[in-house]
């Protein structure tokens, strides 16, 4: 049998005639840009979250990057970010004219080390930007002691995390700002890009607002320099129509991700996901790790199973940031997650029978 890395049949279908509903109403609303449908959302996503304010914005990455801009970021500053991450955390720094300064993660979590900021902080340093990678809370209580203590504001990236707690207090409600994306792939995913923005602050919040819209709070009267990225009203319809069922679907993947570790324990060259004392994880992604990576990965393609790679090539290494002169081995925690990490399937509505021909094929693999 084939498994594929990611199946939204068991999510889709037995919503297919709520969500065709809903767009229906938003068809028939003739009213298709920040309309009824983005504010409703923005209140249950923040709600959800256990914030006072959402703001709907076109994607991940343009919630990055306007929150840095409403801060104040600008050029020459530095923002502080994890080596080991997908290029939107870097690219919302450079977009502003700041510059990405990396920090290694824990070695156990794969997240940012709050014992490793300080000495990344410089008296041009703006922002800590964690990232909850892989779908586990960060160490919010280090990542935070080390930005008071020196007057930095914290932007969550809450992008793989959606529902995610550190000590109880749910990702995405620590920062000053918190960025998430609804890419399609994510835990709680749109039909397209879409992403926004969770905060306590209602001033940030209204700059948000206006920087997404042009600038401007009022048509055609324009207050600042903004942007066009608006949360589209159809992706937040079907965002609505989803949202009530996140928490089972995070309880089903935390589910399928026990089953992996009790299957695929005490394989002495595969390393499994380690969750840390305070942290919840939603698993966004089950990744493993092995020195024989790409040897796994060919033997599961030839069983029919699918898997991706996060990430192959760290940010440091990409040549999209040569210019900041990065050689091989100045990041080594990130340089090895890229050579030995490996996603395996893991969505709502996996079978028992799926679970067994992925974790018979890795069995059979080391043995």
């Amino acid at each position: 049998m084939s498994v594929p890395f990611l199946s939204f049949a068991a999510q889709h279908d037995p919503l297919r005639e709520e969500i065709m509903a809903a767009i229906g109403q938003v068809y028939d609303s003739h009213y298709y840009v920040l309309g009824e449908s983005v504010r409703q959302f923005e209140r249950e996503y923040a709600a959800f979250s256990g914030v006072a304010h959402c703001v709907g914005v076109a994607n991940g990455l343009d919630a990055l990057h306007l929150a840095l801009i409403a801060l104040g970021v600008g050029e020459g500053d530095e923002v502080i970010v994890p080596s080991n991450t997908y290029i939107a955390t870097w690219l919302a720094a450079t977009f502003v004219g700041a510059v990405p300064v990396p920090v290694e993660p824990d070695a156990a979590t794969y997240n940012l080390d709050p014992a490793r900021l300080e000495a990344a902080i410089t008296p041009r340093t703006k922002v800590i930007m964690p990232v909850h990678l892989y779908g586990q809370a960060c160490d919010m209580t280090g990542i935070l002691a080390v930005a008071r203590k020196h007057g930095l504001a914290v932007v969550e990236d809450n992008a793989q995390a959606q529902g995610a707690a550190w000590q109880g207090q749910l990702t995405g409600s620590f920062g000053e700002l918190n960025a998430t994306s609804f890419y399609p792939g994510k835990n709680l995913g749109a039909l397209g890009d879409a992403g926004g923005l969770t905060c306590q602050d209602a001033a940030l919040a209204e700059r948000v607002r206006t920087l997404r819209n042009y600038g401007s709070q009022q048509k055609y009267y324009n207050e600042r320099i903004g942007y066009n990225s608006r949360l589209d009203e159809l992706q937040a319809a079907v965002l609505r129509v989803k949202l009530p069922h996140l928490a089972a679907w995070t309880a089903e993947r935390q589910r399928l991700a026990a089953e992996y570790d009790a299957r695929l324990a005490g394989l002495p060259e595969l390393i499994l996901p380690r969750t840390a004392p305070g942290a919840t994880h939603v698993y966004h992604l089950y990744v493993v790790r092995t020195a024989r990576r790409d040897a796994l990965q060919q033997h599961l393609a030839a069983a029919g199973i699918g898997t991706l790679i996060h990430y192959p090539v760290p940010p440091h290494r990409q040549q999209a940031y040569a210019s900041l002169g990065y050689a091989e081995g100045a990041f080594p925690l990130a340089e090895e997650l890229a050579r030995t990490s490996l996603s395996l399937p893991l969505w709502p509505g996996m079978t028992p029978a799926d679970l067994d021909a992925v974790c018979d094929a890795i069995r059979g693999f080391f043995h």
